[in-house]
């Protein structure tokens, strides 16, 4: 099983925001939203968006909104 994992981290490195889904092309449109969404000086101030790939939903930080479709 293939689960994607989108993950908004603040400057300190603490998860903000989490949703996990099995659907490729929802996970990377969340993604690229994401990003977006994310401006110039919230980067510069060490915000980040991340997308991964995890196997196992034992492996999707607990706090994460998580979409089985």
């Amino acid at each position: 099983m293939t689960i994607w994992v989108n993950e908004q981290t603040d400057p300190c490195g603490i998860i903000y925001s989490c949703i996990a889904c099995c659907n490729e092309a929802t996970a990377i449109k969340c993604h690229q939203t994401w990003l977006k969404d994310l401006s110039e000086q919230k980067k510069q101030e060490g915000w980040s968006a991340t997308l991964r790939i995890v196997d196992s939903w034992d492996e999707v930080p607990v706090n994460a909104l998580k979409l089985n479709f």
